[in-house]
This record gives C-alpha cells, sequence and structure tokens, in this order.
C-alpha cells in the first residue's frame, strides 16, 4: 500500500482522505502550510510563480519528508498557468533528487480514459468497472463530508461576527471538522453534522448587533486556503463582519464537473457587460460577483488573489468601474511572501471604517426622507 498525500487547501483535505482511504490508500495528510512551509517553495520557485506555486511546491517537499510516496494534483486548462504548474513542480523534485511520483488529474469530462488509467493508479481495483464503481461509492462519502465541512465554515461566517466570547466560533469550528473526519458512515457523517450544528447554535451571540455584510471574491486557491490569505475572513468576523464568500469546493465542483450553480451563471452573465470572455482564473467570475453583491445590497466586496494572477489583475482594473456604477466599496489585496498580516489588518480596519461612514450616511438621509 503507498503512502499517498496531496496539497493542503483549507478543509478539503478532510473529504480527498476519506475518498482516497476508500479507494485503500495509505493517506498521508498535508500539514497546515506555515512559514517553513512557504520559505522552502520560495526557495526552490521560479521568482515570479504566484503564492499559491509556492505553498503547493513547500507542501510537496514536507510530505516527502514526511514518507509521501505518490503526491497528486490537479490540471486545468485555458489561459491561466495553473495548468503548468503540476509539471513544473515535478521536475523541480526530481532535479532535488527525490523519487516521487506525482499523479496529475485533469478535468473528467474533457479527457475520461485519462482520468481513468490516473484513477487506477491510487485505486486497489485495477479492472475499469471495479475500479469506477469503488470511485463513484467513495466520491459519493466523500461528497457529503464536503457539503457538510463547507455547510460549518458557512455557519462561521455568519456566527463569529455575533459572538459574545471572541474565539468561541473557531474553536466550534475546529471541533466540528474533527467530527466529520473522524466520521466513517454517512450515518455517522449525519450525526457528526448535526452536533457540529448544535455546538454552533449553542454558541453565546448578541442578535442585536450591527454588522457588515462583505462579500469576498477571487482566486481559487487564495480563497479556500486560510494560510495563503492570512486567515483573513476570521480577522473579518472579529471586527464585526459577516462575510459572505463567492466561492467553496462544492460549487466548484458542480459548475466543472456538474451540471453547474446557479450562483457561477448569475456571476458569468452579470460580468457580461465588463469582461463578456473568459481570460483563465476566476477573473470573469470576480467581476459578476461584485455586480451581484452590489445588487443584494451588500456594504462593500474585497477581492484577494495572488500576487502576480493575471485573470485577477485584469479584473482588478475592470473593478474601479465596477464599483462606481454600481456605488459598492471595493478593496483588493495581492498576497505574496512578502505580504505581513499587520498590515492586512491595518487596511482592513480602514475598509472597515469607511464602510460604517457610508451605511451611517445612507440610514440618515433614509430617514430624513
Amino acid at each position: 500500500m503507498k503512502k499517498v498525500s496531496f496539497p493542503h487547501m483549507g478543509h478539503a483535505g478532510i473529504a480527498f482522505k476519506s475518498l482516497l482511504e476508500d479507494l485503500g490508500n495509505e493517506v498521508i495528510m498535508p500539514p497546515v502550510p506555515t512559514k517553513k512551509t512557504l520559505d522552502l517553495g520560495v526557495k526552490y520557485a521560479p521568482e515570479f510563480a504566484c503564492l499559491p506555486y509556492k505553498i503547493v511546491l513547500g507542501t510537496y517537499l514536507e510530505l516527502i519528508e514526511m514518507g509521501a510516496e505518490v503526491l497528486l494534483a490537479f490540471d486545468s486548462y485555458g489561459p491561466c498557468r495553473f495548468g503548468h504548474y503540476s509539471h513544473l513542480q515535478f521536475l523541480t523534485l526530481k532535479n532535488l533528487g527525490h523519487d516521487v511520483e506525482v499523479i496529475c488529474f485533469g478535468y473528467p469530462k474533457r479527457e475520461p480514459i485519462e482520468f481513468i488509467r490516473k484513477l487506477k493508479k491510487v485505486s486497489k481495483h485495477k479492472s475499469t468497472i471495479k475500479c469506477l464503481y469503488e470511485f463513484y461509492k467513495a466520491f459519493k462519502k466523500g461528497w457529503e463530508k464536503l457539503k457538510a465541512l463547507d455547510y460549518m465554515e458557512k455557519l462561521s461566517h455568519k456566527i463569529r461576527p455575533r459572538e459574545l466570547k471572541r474565539g468561541t466560533t473557531t474553536k466550534v469550528y475546529k471541533q466540528a471538522q474533527q467530527w466529520l473526519d473522524e466520521a466513517k458512515t454517512y450515518s455517522q457523517i449525519a450525526e457528526a453534522k448535526e452536533a457540529g450544528i448544535k455546538a454552533f447554535n449553542d454558541i453565546s451571540i448578541d442578535p442585536e448587533r450591527e454588522v457588515l455584510k462583505v462579500g469576498l471574491t477571487g482566486e481559487i486557491y487564495v480563497l479556500l486556503e486560510p494560510a495563503s490569505n492570512l486567515e483573513i475572513e476570521e480577522t473579518l468576523g472579529h471586527m464585526g463582519v459577516e462575510v459572505e464568500r463567492s466561492m467553496f469546493l462544492t460549487g466548484w465542483t458542480q459548475d466543472n464537473l456538474g451540471s453547474g450553480t446557479q450562483d457561477h451563471a448569475s456571476a458569468i452573465e452579470a460580468a457580461k457587460p465588463y469582461l463578456p470572455y473568459k481570460i483563465g482564473g476566476h477573473g470573469r467570475e470576480t467581476i459578476g460577483h461584485v455586480v451581484n453583491y452590489a445588487k443584494r445590497k451588500f456594504d462593500g466586496v474585497i477581492q484577494i488573489a495572488p500576487f502576480t494572477c493575471t485573470p485577477e489583475i485584469v479584473a482588478r482594473t475592470i473593478l474601479n468601474k465596477v464599483s462606481k456604477e454600481h456605488d459598492i466599496p471595493v478593496l483588493t489585496f495581492f498576497f505574496d511572501e512578502q505580504t505581513a498580516k499587520a498590515g492586512i489588518t491595518t487596511r482592513l480596519e480602514a475598509f472597515i471604517d469607511l464602510l460604517r461612514r457610508k451605511r451611517l450616511e445612507k440610514n440618515q438621509v433614509a430617514a430624513a426622507i
């Protein structure tokens, strides 16, 4: 039985672990990225590679030290550089003398035969029919875990800005993740989800507290991995801001492997007057989500992305016009290895102050009418 692992990306690893174990693998859970992880990636990555590339490369090097023999990667298509990353990272690992297998999964709908070929490498079943059947069962159970994990995270976004004791929500969220990680059957997953909901509902909150509503959009990895965005969602929650993130892994999976979500279709439609074409990554969707957040009367939007991410840079230039036309403040952060949490926090505090003043002015105008 080979030791298999994958990059860390938020809580997605809990679902990936479940799927891979059900396929007959020994899974090494990737550690939460730290400064050491990033330093390793920076040391061996091209200078202008983006932050996700460096974090993932650093994670691979840490996993090799932990005994991983097979590393999973995920491919892309289109103009985004992400499609080249796994190949470059494999060459880097090879040049460093690491004898490790890297299996890069693309989109099943585009290359179904190639997907099955690679799937067999991480399945104990080599018969195509048996392999696909076991994958279907494993995926279905992992999907239930992933839906529950995303639901827990959405609850944390809603409750954190209203909690009476700072840090309680984060503690409960981590406990809910652990319960779901330990769940091995459908009934246990359901029980873990119910226990998580109850734990969140038991948190003492101030339901009358005035909180701001801010949309969070941008590039997928920086959105989903707290270590890459310096825990921006938690920071905002402690500032009294309810965050609504534009992307979760369940939604991304449905958009790319299934029939798609209404939210994604709506974002593309809303972006058409500003950017009618796909430019790679999530640049077009970022614009559309900002338009939709404005229509839903959000107080503001924060765009986050890796430094040098071309699709998000293009989106940023267009967002100046979107912000003016829809009267919604937009703040952008581009993250790299030089970004410090203190600087991010200072800019967030200034932005939140601006949003509070803007809301106060609107309320005063409305009261005077």
